[in-house]
């Protein structure tokens, strides 16, 4: 491909511009590449027939490349490369959700976490895009320690764990032989481990590329005027006991995204009430934090062996309840007790960009449920974006994941406001 002393690194931005999420980004240099992440564009409000490849394709949801599955297109393209790889910066669907439509000869890395979490959540197949050629739901995923070099040819690429809101995220650092580069993922410095985040931030120190992420510039900050919104993951948790507190004879139940653990467990530990979880989040929280919690069948279906069955609920008694438990409400609104109160915290539906947000919202309001959206963002405030660059001094800024890349500055060198399919060299 060309001599050494001509050879130089390609970024190329496939997709996750000018959008939230669907971020692919490619990193080559000489016979090696690497791409990161490997999920598809949200858009709620459009209905399409189905989401086979080729679907995703025509509509511009995932970008034209050249590392899906012969098997799933009739435009497979063949590639110079030698080596290839995928790596997964955390578990958001947004970020992984076509790993199956991945060709199976190219690997794919990630760290632990983030592993333990796609194959649990996709264990019955309904969270990852499915194939017909995939056993077992989901495809092989590899693991790489935290922080540790891994070389695909002449690129070297290391994984730092940094705080968001999913468990196990991770920002990337990448080495080629002319350029260091850093890619954010999706990270913040307003959650549990905020000291990950700023220990990325110091390994990257004066790197020639960062791309980050900038979700918080997107909108404005008094967008979400009907939320409680804490400044903090301290703060949210805080926020919950005084809800509880607040509220001794009343029905309490709950609901969070699943991939948010530390948020699961500083409720668990906090809670003047009896925090009880459906099964299905109970099997999540003991193969990814080992932790065995009390839990209920939200429906009648086959039993998940790993459990306890010490700590199972009927959900009758759930039902009846309204002064012992506070519960993860996954079922059907029209069984909870009127005058009762559910708090939404980042669940799906994710808002009022959803369609399904108000059909969901409204069902609450018809039984005369009390509803109270208590939500925290995983990505950093327009303040932290500008700290995180400070603490990095890059030469060059390249924003991504956002709609407003040219909200974000850079005083220590160029920035860069890429298009979709364009490529930059070092």
């Amino acid at each position: 491909m060309g001599s050494k002393a001509n050879q130089k690194t390609s970024i190329t931005f496939h997709s996750g511009l000018l959008t939230i999420g669907g971020t692919v980004i490619e990193v080559a240099y000489g016979d090696d590449r690497i791409f990161f992440d490997f999920g598809t564009e949200y858009h709620p409000e459009i209905k399409l027939p189905n989401e086979e490849l080729s679907t995703l394709l025509d509509v511009g949801f995932i970008p034209a490349i050249d590392i899906y599955d012969p098997r799933l297109t009739t435009n497979k393209k063949e590639s110079n490369f030698v080596n290839t790889a995928v790596f997964l910066s955390h578990v958001h669907l947004d970020h992984t959700k076509m790993i199956n439509y991945l060709d199976p000869e190219i690997p794919l890395y990630t760290l632990e976490p983030t592993k333990n979490l796609l194959e649990t959540l996709n264990r019955n197949g309904t969270f990852l895009l499915p194939s017909p050629y995939i056993e077992g739901n989901t495809r092989t995923i590899k693991t790489i320690a935290p922080c540790q070099d891994l070389h695909i040819g002449e690129l070297m690429i290391r994984l730092f764990p940094v705080d968001h809101d999913a468990y196990g995220a991770a920002a990337f650092l990448i080495e080629t032989p002319t350029a260091l580069i850093a890619y954010s993922g999706d990270l913040r410095l307003h959650g549990f481990d905020r000291h990950l985040t700023e220990e990325f931030c110091e390994a990257a120190q004066k790197v020639d590329v960062l791309m980050l992420e900038g979700v918080s510039i997107s909108f404005p900050e008094n967008e979400k005027k009907n939320e409680i919104s804490p400044d903090s993951e301290r703060a949210l948790s805080e926020q919950l006991v005084k809800l509880i507190q607040e509220n001794e004879n009343r029905q309490l139940t709950f609901n969070f995204y699943p991939a948010n653990i530390k948020r699961w467990e500083a409720l668990i530990d906090a809670s003047p009430r009896r925090v009880v979880v459906e099964a299905e989040m109970a099997l999540l929280l003991q193969e990814v934090a080992k932790r065995e919690v009390p839990y209920y069948y939200a429906e009648k279906k086959e039993r998940i062996g790993t459990l306890d069955p010490q700590l199972e609920y009927s959900y009758e008694t759930l039902l009846a309840d309204s002064t012992d438990y506070f519960w993860q409400f996954v079922g059907e609104v029209d069984s909870l007790q009127k005058g009762g109160l559910y708090i939404h915290s980042d669940a799906q539906p994710l808002g009022e960009f959803d369609p399904q947000y108000a059909i969901f919202r409204g069902a609450f309001e018809k039984q005369q449920v009390e509803f109270k959206q208590l939500s925290l963002s995983g990505h950093a405030k327009p303040a932290d974006l500008a700290e995180i660059i400070d603490r990095i001094k890059p030469a060059t800024l390249v924003p991504i994941h956002t709609l407003k890349p040219e909200s974000m500055h850079n005083p220590y060198g160029s920035r860069v406001l890429v298009k979709r399919g364009e490529t930059i060299q070092l």
